[in-house]
């Protein structure tokens, strides 16, 4: 099960910070923007945490839908 919250926090990088690809070669360049990248995602997930800001909702399957029907 931990790979599900390292996927959302992958997943919420890239959306919010465009983390996915850098535009600099070699670690020395692209390492201060990585923690810049994980310092905005903690400010943002600190900043939901204490405003009480709802989770997203989960995508639900095609499968699960059928079995939630009456």
């Amino acid at each position: 099960m931990p790979r599900a919250g390292v996927e959302g926090t992958i997943s919420q990088a890239v959306r919010r910070t465009g983390i996915h690809r850098t535009r600099y070669t070699g670690l020395p360049k692209t390492h201060p923007g990585n923690v810049l990248a994980a310092t905005a995602i903690n400010i943002i997930r600190l900043d939901a945490w204490l405003t009480s800001t709802p989770l997203g909702k989960t995508r639900t399957s095609h499968l699960a839908r059928l079995e939630l029907a009456p």
